[in-house]
């Protein structure tokens, strides 16, 4: 891991300023304390980053349990009772790994899992643009009198230093390699809060900056720590809550494993078995200090991919640079204008969500587009990113039951010579119920007085579905007057009585 120091370095000081505001944003829209946030950002990064097998996946806080959060405190009782269903969700967590539930993930079609990214980019975009321009809610609707001239101007010299950063900087030397961009713009941000303030015109004010809790002792930082209240344990109802975290975590872990190996350079393949345990026993942690429900995080995973890191070493670091902040300079952190943050955010989202990505999946064909578009729509409209994933879901699995449909699995050919229509219809390896449709329209549409060879030599599986569908066609075939030939590699069989108790006695088949 060491090896990779220079690259993992400067990513972790990324994924750590894509990490804070995240771990705190998450924090306030669940409901929940905010150093709850940051101490699931830290366990993510350190406990979570140690355990995983993932070389560049980072976990902490998600957004796609914000809801389930927010509902489950009030429904609980309190945040106390609802650590309890996180330590909880974690032991469950634990227990899936152990019965290599890890699999799952394999199952999500590829259009989905790029449609939740695609998603995950846009929502980050609209999510982050009142910040950009230091929108004050305060104002009601978004209009020019509620934007922050300050904001606005450090947010886009901000992004400019991005851009310039990615496509021309970072190309010209190592020192820029280095020193990302986002670390830049942060100082710059810094710097442009510190010699504005008092201008009527630029200065930013205490809503349009990153606010972090400022301990001022030992006593104090001890004291912003919550312990779960175990006297809930037996509420069935936490019980509920805990299964209901520990499922949807493992979902959304899933699906951003499979995802984050599509996006790394290198190809790594992150072992899912281990990957649950690692976040059964973040979650135990968590949920025992007063911190969020952990799950592996796309932005912060992409963002530390698209800042070069190479090995979990950058997802540990970023973790202690979150432990490290929040202890020693919290003072300085909330100096940091929201909008620059933004505009990390903005490139981040960007990547997620290329205008190409939409275009590449068109050229794909509708079977791809489709299942894309309904993962896409629904997560963008309501934000829910379960929802968008289940609807994309439900459509890709409609998609691949018309193609099974349309695509038989098996080769057909067709001989009219000598005045006797010959058909010979060669099955696959496999042949499951997927194929009924294409099968049963298949034979349906022979004409009376031909010919069937049916071959079954390369076989190796066929569902009892698809026997069931031949023996109820030989009966059939009698009153159409055709004759069947089926090839097998016991040998030939004209006109078998039964398929059934044919492929019962066949050797490798079921």
């Amino acid at each position: 891991m060491f090896k990779t120091i220079k690259s993992d370095l400067p990513a972790s000081i990324v994924v750590f300023f894509v990490a804070l505001p995240l771990c705190l944003g998450i924090a306030l829209a669940s409901g929940a304390p905010l150093f709850s946030g940051l101490i699931a950002g830290i366990v993510g990064g350190v406990i979570v980053g140690s355990i995983s097998g993932s070389k560049i996946g980072v976990s902490g806080p998600a957004a796609g349990l914000a809801a389930i959060v927010l509902t489950s405190i009030a429904s609980l009782g309190g945040f106390e009772n609802f650590l309890v269903a996180v330590v909880l969700g974690g032991v469950i967590q634990l227990l899936l790994g152990v019965l290599k539930a890890g699999v799952i993930g394999y199952y999500f079609p590829s259009s989905v899992i790029k449609g939740m990214l695609t998603g995950i980019g846009i929502i980050i975009i609209m999510k982050q643009i009142p910040f950009f321009f230091g929108y004050d809610k305060s104002a009601g609707n978004f209009s020019l009198d509620a934007i922050s001239i300050g904001s606005t101007v450090v947010g886009i010299i901000g992004l400019g230093i991005l851009i310039l950063w990615q496509q021309v900087l970072s190309k010209k030397g190592k020192i820029f390699a280095l020193i990302q961009g986002p670390l830049v713009a942060v100082v710059v941000g810094i710097v442009f809060f510190v010699i504005t303030q008092g201008n009527e015109l630029l200065a930013i004010n205490a809503k349009q900056l990153v606010s972090v809790p400022v301990p001022d002792g030992i006593d104090s930082f001890l004291g912003q720590f919550t312990f779960p209240n175990f006297d809930a344990i037996s509420n069935k109802d936490v019980w509920i809550v805990a299964f209901t975290i520990a499922v949807v975590a493992s979902l959304e872990t899933l699906l951003c494993v499979e995802a984050t190996d599509k996006l790394d350079p290198d190809k790594n393949v992150t072992p899912t078995n281990r990957e649950l345990l690692a976040q059964g026993v973040g979650n135990i942690v968590s949920g025992l200090v007063g911190g969020l429900p952990v799950t592996q995080v796309i932005v912060r995973s992409s963002a530390n991919i698209q800042s070069g890191g190479k090995s979990k070493m950058s997802a540990i670091i970023h973790g202690f640079f979150l432990l490290i902040s929040v202890i020693l300079i919290p003072t300085l952190l909330n100096k940091i204008p929201l909008s620059v943050l933004a505009a990390i955010l903005l490139i981040v989202g960007f990547k997620l969500a290329k205008p190409a990505t939409f275009i590449n999946m068109y050229k794909l064909g509708w079977k791809q587009f489709i299942p894309f578009m309904a993962t896409v729509l629904p997560m963008v409209l309501t934000g829910d990113l379960l929802l968008g994933i289940g609807l994309g879901l439900a459509v890709g699995v409609v998609v691949i039951l018309f193609k099974s449909y349309q695509n038989s699995h098996f080769l057909h050919i067709e001989d009219k010579s000598n005045g006797v229509h010959k058909i010979k219809m060669t099955l696959a390896e496999e042949v499951t119920f997927f194929n009924k449709g294409a099968i049963l329209k298949e034979l349906d549409s022979l004409e009376e007085n031909s010919f069937l060879e049916l071959d079954v030599r390369k076989t190796r599986f066929l569902d009892h579905d698809i026997v069931e569908i031949l023996e109820d066609f030989a009966y059939k075939a009698k009153e159409k007057n055709i004759d069947i030939r089926l090839t097998s590699e016991r040998g030939i069989v004209e006109n078998p009585s039964s398929f059934i108790e044919f492929f019962k006695l066949r050797p490798k088949t079921a």
